[in-house]
């Protein structure tokens, strides 16, 4: 959701006059109405910053391990090559090992 297409803020709602003319709507029955979407508009907002933060923390959470796990790959390949290489020779002997 893009927030500069929000045109409206809880406080804009609560402060709006409308006018009134002789056969109006009930001003006590629009006030409760709109209260209610205030409620809800100030409880979508909430909702909406906490996801953001939380989106947020994950993005990092995400960086942070990718970042983790790109690095040591390398190491690790070899680590396994020479651990092989180590296995090979323990079982085949030197043999194996002078014939490369």
């Amino acid at each position: 959701m893009n927030t500069n297409r929000i045109q409206l803020t809880g406080k804009d709602i609560l402060e709006q006059e409308f006018k009134t003319g002789m056969r109006g709507y009930n001003q006590e029955e629009v006030d409760e109405y709109l209260d209610t979407i205030i409620q809800d508009y100030e409880a979508f907002q909430q909702e909406i910053e906490k996801l953001r933060q939380e989106n947020e923390r994950l993005r990092k959470q995400s960086d942070q391990t990718r970042s983790r796990q790109s690095a040591p790959n390398h190491q690790v390949n070899y680590d396994i090559l020479k651990r092989v290489s180590n296995l090979e020779k323990a079982v085949f002997g030197n043999k194996y090992a002078d014939s490369e």
